[in-house]
């Protein structure tokens, strides 16, 4: 019989964590626009059957949906997450990041360089979706603690 693994027991494993992980978490939306340029052009992508996607090599909308983990280090708002949700806003708002033309992946890059420039020697965990439907999840381990 196969044995599944939940993701917290997988994480913990991996990254070596013995003591209870503290965290919070906030979500967000922001309208963007993308595409991705090679889904015109390669045959991989632009099949002219079912799974045809060249679409894609247009520019498109989406709203994308935003749920951001980040490590507390005590439970009395270590981070206070409605201030660390209107600051992640404010990134976005005041074009410091750029969601056009980028893969979810790309997004949530750019997302943790900010953050861990804030807000050094914590893990984070961010989870972008395209409309609420398909997205990536990434994450960034603590790498001051040696894991």
């Amino acid at each position: 019989m196969l044995q599944y693994e939940y993701y917290h027991e997988y994480i913990s494993k991996r990254y070596k964590m013995t003591e209870p992980t503290k965290s919070i978490w906030v979500t967000f939306r922001k309208e963007g626009v993308h595409l991705y340029p090679d889904a015109a052009t390669d045959p991989r992508l632009k099949t002219g059957d079912w799974d045809d996607v060249s679409f894609l090599g247009v520019a498109h909308r989406h709203i994308f949906h935003f749920k951001v983990r980040i490590e507390v280090f005590h439970n009395d708002r270590d981070i206070e997450f409605i201030q660390f949700k209107r600051w992640l806003e404010k990134l976005y708002n005041e074009d410091i990041l750029e969601l056009n033309h980028k893969s979810c992946e790309m997004i949530s890059d750019d997302l943790y360089q900010e953050i861990s420039t804030r807000y050094p020697g914590r893990f984070v965990e961010i989870e972008i979706a395209e409309d609420g439907e398909n997205g990536s999840l990434i994450f960034y381990p603590n790498t001051n603690k040696g894991n």
